[in-house]
């Protein structure tokens, strides 16, 4: 996964500009207390923040 496609379907799920407010201010303790920005810009992959993302958010299967 791509940082692209990982914005894209965070906006998807979140709504545009909300996604990115929501990046920026909720950690979760799968990344290691840091919100899903933190975790990219520290060079976690796009997928697994996805993985994160997913599973706090409780997303159906068929967005994973």
């Amino acid at each position: 996964m791509r940082h692209t496609e990982f914005w894209d379907r965070l906006e998807a799920a979140l709504g545009r500009g909300y996604h990115r407010v929501w990046a920026d201010q909720f950690v979760m303790a799968e990344l290691d207390d840091r919100s899903a920005r933190e975790a990219l810009d520290a060079g976690v992959p796009p997928k697994q923040v996805w993985s994160a993302v997913w599973k706090a958010l409780e997303l159906p299967g068929s967005e994973r």
